[in-house]
């Protein structure tokens, strides 16, 4: 890269961290200095209550696009002047993370990167972000790999009356696994989804090994159209209550226990937790949901055009008009920076209502994967009452 710069029009501020105030501490920095800053440091910058992200190079615009609420949040980085350095300084939440990437302007049209200088990655099924991860944030230890003795993956065909075909679907057995047992059973909406994007087998290994859940049987339930089948759900309710269950019961060692019998779901995948508990009461009793994607304000109602939320909010009525759910467990989650945050705040004062024992949690990110395999350890033993055992 040349060390000559162009100059633009405006000026970045006086840069706020402390290492961009050390570099320009006796004016503009030599690129040789700004190579050694680059090469010396972590990107984004963290520090207590604040995040700042730097690029390198010319252009006309550049932009850090936040995943959050209901879309990007963008949020332009200033080029400081005399150098090819871009920066933004924002505040965060201490202990938090939320998923990105830059939007690059150039004469030609603009490009959405991942942050070239941040090796933090997340992946969901429409690709990879970059990821922040503010001042404090630890990924739990038991969600990567520890040794731990490995759970197999078996396949299960279900024939389904309810949508008139053959269901292939995936099941994860802990290690160790035996015919007379009798295992607990969670159903995880988008399994193999959570496999993929959420680290799902390796932190139940882990939580199994250390005994902070007792060994389980996870049916890995997955559709090719959950936008539709999931805020329906009636025909989903019916397949895992009449069809999915009993082939399950048959084939594998389960606990008959209905406090042993776990719905699991996040976005869309809480919603149709939600709907088949209250369609076929006494059948589970436990429920995990996760940044579901609930109305329970009509009124919200005009600032979410998709058809989907209005199929939702007549789900909530039924749910309104539906018996309570005693002897029920419940553990309702939501990334603060949600659009739907305070739904679930929501959802988790009308499931007391209903009766539910229900543990709530939030934590500073926001709609990914990541967030909601952070949770899980959580999740589980609230469900699971492995002290109770």
């Amino acid at each position: 890269m040349s060390t000559q710069f162009q100059h633009p029009a405006t000026a970045h501020e006086q840069p706020q961290h402390p290492a961009l105030r050390t570099l320009f501490a006796e004016g503009t920095p030599s690129w040789e200095r700004i190579e050694r800053f680059l090469s010396d440091h972590a990107f984004p910058l963290i520090e207590p209550g604040a995040a700042t992200f730097i690029w390198v190079g010319d252009a006309n615009a550049v932009e850090l696009l936040r995943w959050i609420h209901a879309g990007s949040d963008g949020r332009p980085l200033e080029r400081i002047e005399g150098t090819p350095l871009w920066s933004l300084r924002i505040p965060v939440e201490d202990g938090g993370r939320f998923e990105y990437k830059l939007k690059i302007v150039q004469p030609h049209g603009e490009e959405w990167v991942l942050d070239p200088r941040n090796p933090a990655r997340a992946g969901d099924p429409f690709g990879e972000n970059s990821v922040c991860q503010t001042f404090g944030y630890e990924r739990p230890g038991w969600s990567r790999p520890q040794g731990s003795p490995q759970g197999r993956i078996e396949p299960v065909e279900v024939h389904s009356d309810a949508f008139g075909e053959r269901r292939h679907e995936q099941v994860y057995l802990p290690a160790g696994y035996t015919d007379d047992g009798a295992y607990p059973l969670v159903v995880i909406h988008d399994g193999a989804d959570f496999m993929s994007y959420g680290d799902l087998s390796v932190s139940l290994d882990n939580l199994i090994a250390a005994g902070d859940i007792p060994p389980l049987v996870a049916a890995l339930v997955q559709t090719g159209d959950r936008m539709d089948e999931y805020p329906r759900g009636r025909r989903h309710a019916r397949y895992l209550a009449t069809e999915l269950l009993p082939v399950l019961a048959e084939r594998f060692a389960l606990s008959d226990v209905r406090p042993d019998r776990i719905l699991l779901g996040a976005s869309l995948g809480a919603v149709v937790s939600l709907s088949t508990a209250f369609r076929y009461p006494g059948v589970f009793g436990g429920l995990i949901l996760q940044s579901g994607s609930f109305i329970l304000d009509r009124d919200k109602l005009e600032q979410r055009e998709h058809p989907v939320f209005h199929r939702i909010a007549r789900l909530v009525d039924v749910f309104r008009r539906a018996p309570d759910l005693p002897d029920t467990r419940a553990f309702v989650s939501t990334g603060t920076l949600e659009e739907l945050a305070e739904e679930n705040r929501a959802l988790a004062t009308f499931l007391r209502e209903r009766g539910v024992d229900v543990h709530f949690q939030s934590s500073w990110d926001g709609h990914h994967w990541h967030n909601w395999r952070d949770q899980l350890r959580d999740s589980l033993m609230w469900v699971m009452r492995p002290n109770d055992r």
